[in-house]
């Protein structure tokens, strides 16, 4: 369709994702009187430069939005005023006691305390409080690679089963990957069943919000495969490559030598 709101002979397109765990989600997507396709709004704004104010310009509805510019220009407002207020104080050294006196007097600095029992269990000072459900943030994100074109998100296997309020099966491959990641524990998922039933009181925290589930032999093998045809799919890739170079190597050298 026609944009109004770019110069003369501009398109706006919307596609609708038919596919992948993003289904339903739409994509949108202008093209230039010559048929330049851009992405995203930084994109059209270095394509135009000066030419046209795209500062209360919505890239996903296509119409100028004057309300959407004052409210930026109101939050860098703020946050200018709140980085003129003052830094914290970074310094490390000793504090110092103002006293009457005309000499600056040292105070001795206390970090160990023995009779605090919590202080002094290692395991509960190192243990922060995590948040229920907080995998459901990430919900709607998604990742692009350096073209700003939208990867292909993976598809969980059949043998894993979501668990909590309005979760999806994104929000259990964010929180699968975040346990990966950031834990050193086995990933079993939630091994009671009272986590069904109120997930709000029993859910472990430190495991990701699915039903239990048990990893067999075989699909660890099934894994296997797949890397080793990943790496035989690469091995192959690099070695087109390096032909290519080699052949446009030669050929440079027998065009100078003619």
């Amino acid at each position: 369709m026609d944009c109004p709101s770019l110069p003369p002979g501009w398109k706006k397109e919307e596609v609708i994702r038919k596919s992948g765990l993003s289904a339903g989600k739409s994509d949108v997507y202008y093209y230039s009187p010559k048929g330049k396709k851009f992405r995203s709004k930084p994109q059209l704004s270095r394509y135009l430069g000066n030419t046209v104010d795209l500062g209360c310009f919505d890239f996903r509805t296509g119409k100028m939005m004057p309300g959407k510019m004052q409210k930026n220009k109101q939050r860098l407002r703020n946050e200018n005023l709140t980085i003129n207020k003052g830094k914290p104080d970074l310094n490390t050294g000793l504090p110092i006691r103002q006293t009457a006196s005309i000499f600056k007097q040292p105070v001795t600095k206390v970090v160990n305390h023995p009779s605090n029992k919590v202080k002094t269990d290692l395991q509960r000072a190192t243990e922060q409080p995590r948040q229920l459900f907080w995998e459901k943030r990430l919900k709607g994100l998604s990742a692009s690679d350096i073209t700003e074109e939208v990867l292909r998100s993976m598809e969980l296997p059949k043998g894993l089963t979501s668990l909590g309020p309005d979760t999806s099966d994104e929000t259990l491959l964010s929180a699968i990957s975040s346990a990966l990641h950031m834990s050193s524990s086995p990933i079993t998922g939630q091994t009671t069943s009272a986590a069904e039933k109120n997930p709000a009181i029993w859910l472990n925290t430190s495991q990701p919000l699915c039903k239990a589930f048990i990893v067999t032999d075989q699909d660890i093998r099934e894994q296997e495969q797949k890397v080793i045809q990943a790496r035989r799919c690469l091995e192959d890739a690099l070695m087109v490559d390096r032909m290519a170079r080699a052949s446009e190597s030669s050929r440079d050298s027998e065009d100078k030598a003619a």
